[in-house]
């Protein structure tokens, strides 16, 4: 038997797993079928409250969009939030349905003249990645006769430790070197582009509380140093994000309180020249991860070799990341229940597998379930960031994945 991660506390508990107060079968029979995702803003506004509550005033709270842009999460999150930050033209197209451009922040490596036209046109911030894509960028407001406005993503010359993805510290396709960011600074000044500050990311997915707080007051100190080699204050600095969340055994949660202490300790002694700055964090995952639970339909149930799989009609096309094939070196389990008899206790070990014709479609590896009968719905929590639209869903032509958003309510 392989551990699995904890479930999230909206969840843990339960006899029959209810999601936003509904019963999980119940919210099967409204969407029609499984697979399904179902997403709980009561959960994510609880999220933004805690988070809120324990950030300094000074600082903002922007939705990464990536993690997950469902059109109806997104219209719920808008509001709850002081930006948003896409990656793509089809996201910034979505965003604007839901909050103004000059709310709108877009980043990514390899953005179209399309794409930069568009976000200029409208007003959005373009976070450039590289001397390039400022002149792309400058050349193309100069045809619109629009100043562009124009942050710029820093590598920084550190990593945030522990962290999943380390996004800093070495060479880089994101973003531009420490080094060379105040040369590219005033050239966006003297082009007359409206300068609108830092975008510093070194990381993502960590849990190490000390470890954040270290890194955020590095990338305060480093906007500090590039705003006096440049000459400009930064109107903005956006310090990134990297909270992770417990997938796994033994993780536990980042203390959002300690690290809000810290970053008002960092702030309050910071250098005159960020005295006007205003900053903000940049978080996905730890604010919808926990709130998605995704429900698939047991099709069979079979022994081989002495081993019990249990066959599902969902799978790694609509939730890669927890057969452990997105960015995982070492395969372990995600929490996972029997949705209609939590309280049971194990009397099994099961591997749930998908129906993709691989054996990489295992969405739980030797865990220990209750008995498990074919129509008995499955849980795999953790589901609400980097599932459906992260996932390969055109793999052997199987159907995406229905959605749904509930309410629920904040326990806050």
């Amino acid at each position: 038997m392989k551990p699995t991660g904890p479930i999230p506390p909206a969840f843990a508990g339960q006899q029959r797993l209810t999601i936003g107060g509904e019963d999980a079968e119940a919210l099967v029979a409204r969407a029609g079928d499984t697979p399904l995702f179902v997403y709980d803003l009561g959960v994510v506004a609880e999220r933004v409250d805690v988070l809120r509550s324990a950030l300094p005033a000074e600082v903002g709270i922007h939705y990464a969009m990536k993690a997950n842009p469902h059109p109806e999460l997104l219209a719920g999150i808008a509001p709850l939030v002081d930006g948003l930050d896409v990656a793509s033209g089809g996201e910034l197209a979505q965003a604007l349905a839901v909050k103004p451009a000059a709310e709108i922040s877009f980043a990514g490596p390899g953005k179209r003249d399309d794409e930069l036209a568009a976000a200029i046109e409208v007003g959005a911030t373009l976070n450039a990645e590289s001397e390039g894509e400022v002149a792309r960028a400058i050349a193309i407001g100069e045809r619109l006769g629009i100043a562009p406005r124009l942050a710029v993503r820093v590598n920084p010359d550190f990593e945030l430790r522990g962290s999943g993805m380390r996004m800093g510290g070495r060479a880089s396709p994101f973003g531009v070197d420490a080094a060379r960011v105040p040369a590219l600074v005033r050239t966006i000044l003297a082009s007359g582009a409206a300068w609108r500050g830092f975008h510093i990311f070194a990381g993502s997915q960590a849990l190490d509380t000390a470890a954040i707080i270290e890194t955020q007051a590095a990338t305060v100190a480093l906007a500090a140093r590039l705003a006096d080699e440049t000459g400009a204050a930064p109107p903005l600095v956006n310090l990134g994000g990297g909270f992770g969340i417990p997938y796994f055994a033994g993780d536990l949660p980042v203390d959002v309180a300690a690290v809000g202490a810290a970053l008002g300790d960092a702030l309050a002694t910071r250098p005159a020249t960020l005295a006007d700055s205003t900053f903000a964090i940049e978080l996905g995952r730890w604010l919808v991860g926990e709130a998605g639970v995704y429900l698939t339909r047991v099709i069979d149930v079979k022994d081989s070799g002495g081993e019990c799989f249990v066959i599902v009609d969902g799978g790694l096309h609509h939730q890669l990341a927890a057969s452990g094939n997105f960015g995982t070196v070492v395969r372990r389990n995600y929490p996972v229940a029997v949705a209609g008899r939590m309280a049971e206790p194990a009397t099994q070990t099961a591997s749930v597998v998908g129906c993709l014709c691989t054996p990489l479609d295992r969405l739980a590896d030797k865990v220990a379930l209750p008995e498990v009968a074919v129509g008995d719905l499955i849980a795999i929590f953790l589901a609400g960031a980097y599932g459906a639209t992260a996932s390969p869903a055109a793999f052997l032509g199987h159907p995406a994945a229905r959605e749904l958003v509930v309410q629920g309510n904040r326990r806050t």
